[in-house]
């Protein structure tokens, strides 16, 4: 029997799921912080500890373990590989692949091994993997360095907008009392005056309050989430033409919560149109399941494993990590 070890390191979590070659589930794990950018030490306990916990409920070692696939939050250049690959292989894995969150988010929310991942959460991420195994990635780096959007970056937008209305420089916004709600403000004066003496920062639920005030109608948050839909299928179609996908048949999958939770189509939509112009072939899906069951097919993929339409079928419900369920250990 062989088994096979599929790993999500996220900024705030860490999951991992073990199965043998037919996908029977026998072991789960989870942990903290997965993202070696934000602490090299932290994110190798993490990973270790969820391996560890995965394993222990299928009374195996590491040793037995014929693949790992790991699909970590910050795994986006060179440099990053260069820190990783010491670091997986000192934990005690050998037969292993590393990508990029996006890949295994990618994998869960389609039946092909291949297509475009968009992410839109706190920040933004598009990457993409053509038929031919050729793997693109477009952004993920913030504003500077071409991005916009994401929960990191919107908040600020609604922030703006408010004291744009505020001062005139804008019209009216529907934002400005659940802002300042939020924030704990009677006036947007007090608001300003507090936050400009002391330098505070716009939290992240503040980019929320978009979805609510466009429903009404709010023309500043629709011009908001349609800008970032337009940027969003500007990427998808980069990677799209990078990976010279224009003909083929595939899945772009939307994930992270400002695409899965919220959005009405007025980012979907945007990203839609790019989509069709750039590949007119190609459908847009919202991921719905947990992206470490993509990181667990790719497992069983790297080893010669064609996953199965049955086995599709049992794992695509798997839509939160602490009710996917374990199945009895397969001699």
């Amino acid at each position: 029997m062989a088994y096979y070890l599929g790993i999500d390191g996220g900024g705030s979590k860490t999951y991992a799921l073990l199965s043998d070659e037919h996908g029977h589930i026998l072991g789960k794990g989870r942990s903290g912080n997965g993202n070696h950018q934000t602490g090299a030490q932290q994110a190798a306990v993490s990973i270790r500890e969820a391996a560890l916990a995965a394993l222990a409920e299928a009374g195996l070692r590491l040793d037995q373990i014929r693949h790992t696939y790991l699909g970590l939050a910050g795994a986006d250049r060179k440099t990053d590989y260069e820190i990783l690959h010491p670091m997986i292989r000192g934990i005690g894995f050998t037969e292993y692949t590393i990508s990029g969150d996006p890949m295994i988010g990618l994998r869960a929310g389609t039946d092909r091994p291949y297509g475009v991942a968009l992410i839109c959460g706190t920040g933004t991420n598009a990457a993409g993997r053509n038929p031919q195994g050729q793997h693109f990635q477009c952004g993920g780096f913030d504003y500077m360095y071409g991005d916009f959007g994401g929960g990191g970056a919107l908040n600020i937008e609604v922030f703006r907008t408010v004291i744009r209305a505020w001062d005139g420089r804008e019209a009216a916004t529907l934002m400005t009392g659940p802002l300042l709600k939020l924030l704990g403000y009677e006036r947007v004066d007090d608001m300003y005056d507090d936050f400009l003496d002391h330098g505070k920062h716009v939290p992240l639920d503040a980019a929320r309050l978009l979805f609510p005030a466009a429903a009404a109608g709010d023309a500043a948050a629709l011009a908001i989430l349609h800008r970032q839909g337009v940027e969003l299928g500007k990427a998808a179609a980069a990677v799209i033409h990078r990976l010279g996908m224009e003909n083929d048949g595939f899945d772009v999958v939307l994930a992270g919560s400002l695409l899965t939770r919220g959005d009405r189509g007025w980012i979907r939509g945007p990203i839609e149109r790019a989509v069709r112009e750039a590949a007119p072939a190609a459908a847009v899906v919202t991921l719905s399941t947990e992206p470490v069951v993509g990181a667990l097919w790719s497992a069983l993929e790297s080893d010669g494993i064609t996953i199965s339409d049955e086995l599709y079928k049992k794992m695509r419900p798997f839509e939160e990590f602490e009710y996917i369920p374990i199945t009895t250990r397969q001699e």
